[in-house]
């Protein structure tokens, strides 16, 4: 039977995506009136979504909170929490909704059928017949409600939404995001926040939120997407039977207003909340901004993509190179948004000051009027082509599905038009173009037609404002102590029991016969096969090289490995600056934006990183390999090419130019800060670990808190420091860039050995060749470090498989030196990222297969229920790996000392863990399905070699495999030894609220703020 055949649809538009491997057909279910779209291919990771189109009307957030609450139970899934029973018990590749300021989207992807099935059947089931309507407890639990323990307790407001939302607004990026968007579209649904306001958010009442579902949860709204290798007669045949047939077609007023053009930009001016001891001056974001067309145009929605690349993305991009140069803020930033209905083009101006506005708005204007007169620099434009045409290609989404993005990107058309949804699947033909008019003033044009002559814009600055943060939340304080007054004894005694009623709602566990509903895969449905390993050792010009031979679709990936064993203790900041700094510095032959588009014309990219690898086999000595990577990729006709901008990096950089190394640093601590915002729980978890882990403290030392504060010394007193910095970077560098301490990894199918071989001499030739001397050395931890610190005085550790570790000279061996400290680091955020941490093995603990299983049960069981439902905090993981590191941490946390309770009670949680056989083989199954992610061939090669430096073995990833798939409830419960031994550790990192951080002083051993 053909799609044809089904007589319940109608064939819209049947074609061939060529680009994609695949045929895309649009229909449309007639009964409904839903929106069906299919991309059918021969990829196993299956992609299945629900869209629905909800502009919101205010800024409380209902599109938000709905998105959370229809995953907490429906009509043939009755049970408190789906979405959690799901992410434990199948085999998912992703699962997740998102909301975004004009739609939802629930998606979910698997490689297993059955599994597949399973999750379609419980999102489809959740956006139709969620149990919202049977009790208001899930919008009082996911969106706001009013907290009041007692009587003569304070009145509080809780919620998941309202915390996550707190913390969103917390972050200075955020606000800025949320006022341009809000400031460019008054008369549109893009002039609310979707997500909400906190301050808006306890308007929505509970009918409100009633009505919204009503209005946009229906299949005349939605826009439903299939990606894969599937039977798709059959999934559209159960789509109508199951759910779509139920509806009639109806009328929904949701379409996406579009904004008339300004006749003059706008000005909005609006404050952020910094700490009391922060500095106000160089503290400002300057950020001009222009809408571009529509998203409906596929020309536009690329080209300025190419245009962000070249005036502002690039390194040494004019507009950012003229803002930097005129002194206006330290990080320029650009963003190009065309996931909206009218994209917007943005620059902004970091840690720049309020007087600096006009200054800041003449740049731009005489910058751009400069480049539309004179001409683009065609080199850029051909780069910037490349590189989006590159990743077009390549197709490489990291962990994410390829079928997954396809959709996402889908809806930036398909949403405002549905009848063009396959219009930036099609893009080669684009990029064609696009390359034809790179010397025909087209660029130009677009330069002065949507930036210089478009008045559709605002400049939006967000300036600081010393305790907003405090005085905002006494001003709520004061709000609902007078609400609380204003009320009767009864009213207030019915607030104490609403909140009891909702506590007892959240300690109610689902009853078992609608647990049964969920459907779960048997652990017979696993394979217990592993993961192939791809290692083949090679000698490369008497280099030692590992290739991993895997189909890449014509690409070779290639990453020079040096050794850091070498490097003191106390040079490890330098190390991570300079890891910074190569590629975006001027080198012999090149200025450092020509070098960025000479790289990006020719190959997939080239990138540096610092890389650890811990060595499995002598865990307790706590031995690990530090490597400085640099990591490019290229078609392999052009490896020579790839080769040849790595060498001139390596060995041609210019690390004394003063100016360029000053605006590096800035621009790297002002990246750092934005990260402890927006992932904060990681920096708190990775400080928590270093105080007794060397690995951690090396990584904290190059990209950590640690880090941040050397960066932060040299930024704030750059000519006291410059002279030592440059004498570092360039010490450092010609330690370590020699082919006696370099190691490569290279990933492609055997036909792409030959040309990376007879190119990989121009590295190899002209990198210092000092065999024998400055050998490799090991990484040891300090002797001084007292043991009850849990770090063991150690010989030099072995770098293994690195060249010349026979050679080992004890006295130039990296000596990492650990200090337990407890530290609080205050901030203007709303929330906190709390993290405990410790290592397990230190305690007398052994690392099992079972721990994998551990994550699943604490992230999804009891941390979810203790610190998310009941805590009202968005987000809580924890972790263990194979040489004892373990932690368990918070994300936007409204609580300190109440989390840090709950993690105490781990302990006990699991000496009493009891669970049925059906719950403990979903938590296998959920376990398993966090280890077989697909992989791309990048992916592949990377997981291979980790393998290989880490020393892990098949055998032993087969081991932890049975551990896993043989795990019963006394396997969990022997985990709460390992527990004690990791919270025996004390360690403890809180990143989070003045207030909060404050209020818990005596908890940590220093507490400063982090600014």
């Amino acid at each position: 039977m053909s799609i044809y055949d089904l007589t319940s649809y109608e064939v819209i538009q049947d074609k061939d995506l060529a680009d994609l491997k695949s045929r895309g057909v649009l229909l449309r279910h007639k009964k409904s009136g839903a929106r069906v779209l299919l991309m059918e291919n021969d990829d196993e990771n299956k992609v299945f979504a629900i869209g629905f189109r909800t502009p919101p009307s205010d800024s409380t957030g209902v599109p938000h909170i709905m998105e959370h609450s229809v995953l907490c139970g429906s009509r043939e899934f009755p049970v408190k929490d789906p979405f959690v029973e799901l992410v434990k018990g199948s085999l998912n590749t992703f699962l997740n909704a998102m909301t975004y300021p004009d739609k939802t989207v629930y998606p979910v992807a698997s490689c297993n059928d059955k599994d597949f099935q399973n999750l379609m059947h419980v999102y489809m089931d959740a956006v139709f017949y969620p149990n919202i309507y049977q009790s208001d407890k899930t919008f009082r639990q996911e969106g706001w409600s009013y907290k009041l323990d007692s009587a003569d307790a304070d009145l509080e407001i809780s919620g998941v939404v309202y915390n996550e939302m707190k913390g969103a607004f917390s972050s200075p990026e955020g606000v800025l995001d949320r006022v341009i968007l809000n400031s460019l579209f008054p008369d549109t649904s893009y002039a609310n926040e979707s997500g909400g306001d906190p301050e808006v958010i306890p308007e929505l009442t509970y009918e409100q939120f009633l009505d919204f579902h009503r209005k946009y949860y229906h299949p005349s709204n939605s826009y439903i997407y299939l990606y894969g290798d599937m039977d798709m007669e059959e999934k559209l045949r159960w789509l109508d039977e199951k759910y779509l047939s139920d509806f009639d077609q109806i009328q929904v007023d949701s379409q996406i207003r579009y904004q008339e053009p300004f006749t003059e930009m706008k000005e909005i001016v609006q404050e952020y909340s910094i700490a009391s001891d922060e500095n106000e001056a160089d503290n400002t974001y300057l950020s001009y901004n222009k809408v571009i067309g529509t998203s409906l145009d596929e020309k536009l929605y690329l080209a300025f993509q190419i245009l962000d690349y070249a005036l502002l993305s690039a390194p040494g991009a004019p507009l950012k190179k003229a803002l930097l140069d005129a002194g206006i803020g330290k990080d320029i930033m650009g963003s190009y948004d065309n996931g909206v209905y009218q994209p917007i083009f943005s620059v902004i101006s970091k840690n720049a000051n309020m007087e600096q506005k006009e200054d800041f708005i003449r740049v731009i204007e005489e910058t751009l009027r400069g480049i539309a007169d004179n001409g683009i620099d065609q080199k850029a434009l051909r780069a910037g082509i490349n590189y989006y045409e590159f990743r077009f290609r390549e197709a490489d989404f990291g962990n994410y599905p390829r079928g997954l993005m396809y959709g996402l990107q889908l809806f930036d058309s398909w949403l405002y038009d549905e009848e063009k949804p396959f219009i930036h699947m099609e893009a080669i033909p684009t990029f064609e173009f696009l390359k034809e008019q790179v010397d025909t003033g087209y660029f130009e044009g677009l330069i002065r037609t949507y930036l210089l002559d478009n008045p559709h814009g605002a400049v939006v600055i967000i300036r600081p404002e010393k305790g907003r943060t405090a005085r905002m939340d006494k001003e709520l304080a004061d709000r609902l102590k007078a609400y609380k007054e204003s009320l009767s004894a009864e009213e207030v005694e019915a607030l104490v029991q609403a909140t009891e009623d909702l506590e007892a709602y959240q300690e109610e566990e689902s009853a078992p016969e609608d647990l049964a509903k969920i459907p779960v895969l048997r652990r017979e449905d696993i394979s217990r096969e592993t993961a192939p390993i791809y290692n083949t050792e090679m000698d490369a010009d008497g280099v030692k090289m590992v290739h991993h031979n895997v189909e890449t679709n014509g690409i070779g990936y290639a990453t020079l490995m040096f050794d850091l064993s070498g490097i003191a203790e106390d040079k490890l900041p330098y190390v991570g600056i300079l890891q910074s700094v190569l590629g975006i510095i001027d080198t012999t032959n090149y200025e450092y934006g020509a070098l960025f588009n000479e790289i990006n014309v020719h190959t997939g990219g080239i990138g540096t990183s610092l890389e650890l690898y811990p060595d499995v086999t002598r865990v307790k000595e706590k031995e690990f390999r530090a490597t400085f990577e640099m990591k490019g990729k290229a078609l392999y006709p052009k490896m020579d090419v790839l080769f040849s901008m790595m060498r001139e990096i390596l060995m041609e950089s210019k690390l004394d130019d003063e100016k360029r190394l000053k605006e590096i640093i800035a621009m790297l601590r002002s990246r750092l800060q934005m990260s402890f915002l927006s992932s904060g729980h990681t920096t708190a978890a990775l400080r928590a670990l270093s105080y007794t882990s060397p690995i951690a403290k090396f990584k904290d030392d190059t990209d950590g808190i640690g880090f941040y504060e050397v960066v932060k010394a040299i930024e704030e007193d750059f000519d006291g420091h410059k002279e030592e910095l440059i004498r570092n970077l360039k010490e450092i560098s010609a330690k370590i860039f020699r082919a006696d301490n370099l190691m490569v990894s290279y990933t492609s199918a055997e036909q792409g050995l030959e040309p990376m071989l007879a190119a990989f001499g121009a590295v190899r030739d002209s990198l210092n060749d000092h065999s024998g001397t400055e050998a490799a050395a090991g990484l040891r931890t300090g002797e001084g470090v007292q043991a009850g610190e849990g770090v063991h005085a150690g010989e030099g550790a072995r770098t293994g498989d690195l060249q010349a570790a026979a050679d080992v000279d004890p006295e130039t061996a990296c000596v990492i030196h650990c200090r337990k400290r407890n530290e609080g680091f205050k901030t203007s955020s709303k929330v906190q990222y709390v993290a405990r941490a410790g290592n397990f093995i230190d305690g007398g603990a052994e690392y099992t297969g079972a721990l994998q299983i551990l994550k699943v049960i604490l992230s999804y069981d009891y941390l979810w229920q203790n610190i998310r439902v009941k805590g009202g905090a968005y987000g809580c993981m924890s972790n263990f790996n194979r040489i004892g590191e373990g932690y368990l941490i918070s994300y936007r946390d409204p609580n300190l000392e109440k989390t840090m309770e709950i993690y105490e009670g781990v302990v006990d949680y699991l000496e009493n863990f009891n669970v049925d056989d059906r719950d403990m083989n979903k938590f296998i199954i959920g376990t398993i399905s966090n280890i077989d992610r697909p992989m791309n061939p990048a992916a592949k090669g990377s997981r291979s070699m980790n393998l290989y430096m880490n020393h892990v073995t098949e055998e032993m990833i087969r081991e932890e495999r049975e551990q896993i798939l043989t795990a019963g409830q006394s396997d969990i419960r022997a985990l709460s030894k390992v527990l004690r031994a990791m919270l025996d550790a004390e360690q403890i990192c809180v990143i989070g609220s003045e207030e909060k951080i404050e209020e818990c002083r005596e908890m940590f051993g220093e507490v400063r703020t982090l600014s």
